[in-house]
């Protein structure tokens, strides 16, 4: 705290307010005073007050009635209740209502600069614990982006780096990893963040539809467009365009496609004239590309267009280190949409969605937990709000053999890890060359079973 507290003293006796104020701004405090209770309260709505000298036995309002009503209305005061009449049950009772601490009359004024000093060291406390907690909310979160996990931190530095260049960004990862917000966080920290962000799904169009989107049309280009249009390459020009969905797009829009990375440039939809357009270009799919080349349903010189810089963004299953930290976003973020008190979650609840494998990822999160705010009664989401609370975990097998199930488990973390030995020891919590010797040691092949 960079400057002296401000102080309320409330005493009925006007000798002991007056003196105690005397002697506090003495010390260069700046001290306003109150002869009653309801007084105080009046006082501390229209000021915040750093510290509240508060008489225990007052007429009226007495002082644990006025503690009550201070600390409601002033939650940031710290309040040291002044009795004559010190006794356990009044001690115990103030500070259980929230008081920082009391003193006994009669007292010196080394004993008032003594719990002046304690309560400044307090606050300053609290507020380097809050900087601290912001610091670390920031390190874990990158725009909307959420994740304290290796594999997220990655991202996050990934996108740091690549959103002030102008490179084609294929993002990769299953439904509901949040491709379009990494999209969004590249567009929003790149020198393009005042220009439009223009998103298309893909895969949620026909061709015929998609084309007309992608690169509009002119008027009387087929039956029905009795004026011209123009495509979203258009409405994103000097800004980003979020291809979603790639990977479902037919083999003739691919080629149109391809025309604009490299040329910059199309024609709309029944139209002659060239359009030139300034755009970046970030993609994203959740389909393996390098089998639909190999199966002719992608091109290859489209993919390597596309592919300058590849982002991939891993299941929820793969980094369940990052679901507190999402469930606490999302607890805020619709608490504060629905109105009501910030809510948390029982730790019973918490296990049971670190237990469960997440096949619709960080948006099926997202929608269980909307879910359990508006289905719960309490302050509290418990697991007889979450979907799954009474399903039962399919019985696994394991072998009888030890060995066996140590190889088993080594094999499946390599093959969720995509056989990445650093990533795979983290996750086993083992160094890498101790994860070398046991897959020499069980002859654990890539691609086995």
């Amino acid at each position: 705290m960079a400057q002296k507290p401000s102080i309320l003293v409330v005493d009925d006796e006007a000798a002991m307010r007056e003196s105690l104020k005397d002697w506090l701004m003495e010390d260069g405090y700046a001290v306003a005073v109150a002869p009653s209770g309801e007084r105080a309260v009046a006082m501390a709505l229209e000021k915040a007050f750093d510290v509240i000298f508060l008489d225990l036995k007052m007429p009226g309002m007495d002082g644990l009635e006025a503690l009550m009503k201070l600390r409601s209305v002033s939650p940031e005061s710290e309040i040291i209740i002044m009795t004559a009449y010190a006794t356990v049950d009044t001690a115990v009772l103030a500070m259980k209502e929230g008081a920082f601490d009391y003193l006994v009359k009669p007292f010196d004024p080394d004993e008032i600069e003594i719990h002046i000093k304690k309560i400044v060291e307090h606050k300053e406390l609290v507020m380097e614990n809050l900087l601290l907690r912001k610091k670390l909310e920031e390190k874990y979160q990158f725009d909307e982006i959420i994740g304290k996990s290796d594999a997220m931190q990655e991202i996050f530095d990934l996108i740091g780096r690549v959103a002030p260049t102008d490179s084609t960004v294929l993002i990769t990862g299953e439904s509901g990893t949040g491709k379009e917000l990494v999209a969004q966080a590249i567009h929003g920290n790149s020198s393009r963040c005042y220009m439009p962000f223009v998103a298309v799904s893909c895969g949620a169009l026909p061709d015929s539809l998609l084309e007309s989107e992608l690169f509009g049309y002119e008027k009387g280009a087929f039956t029905g467009a009795d004026h011209a249009k123009r495509g979203r390459f258009e409405m994103a020009d000097k800004g980003t365009i979020f291809l979603d969905e790639i990977g479902d797009i037919s083999l003739k829009t691919q080629v149109d496609l391809l025309r604009v990375l490299q040329q910059k440039e199309f024609a709309r939809l029944g139209g002659e004239a060239t359009i030139k357009v300034d755009v970046r270009v970030i993609a994203a799919t959740n389909r393996d590309l390098l089998k639909a080349i190999r199966e002719n349903r992608f091109r290859e010189d489209l993919y390597y267009r596309l592919n300058v810089i590849s982002i991939h963004i891993p299941p929820l299953r793969e980094r369940k280190e990052d679901i507190p930290l999402l469930v606490k976003a999302f607890i805020r973020k619709y608490c504060l949409e629905m109105n009501r008190e910030t809510s948390k979650i029982a730790p019973s609840a918490l296990n049971l969605l670190m237990d469960y494998d997440w096949p619709g990822n960080v948006r099926e999160l997202e929608n269980i937990i909307e879910r359990a705010l508006v289905i719960g009664r309490g302050q509290e989401i418990l697991p007889d709000d979450l979907p799954f609370s009474h399903q039962k975990p399919a019985p696994r097998a394991f072998p009888d053999s030890l060995k066996l199930m140590e190889k088993m488990h080594i094999l499946n973390i390599l093959n969720d890890c995509d056989w990445n030995i650093s990533r795979a020891a983290r996750k086993l919590d083992i160094d890498r060359q101790t994860l070398y010797n046991k897959i020499e040691k069980y002859e654990i092949k890539k691609g086995e079973a």
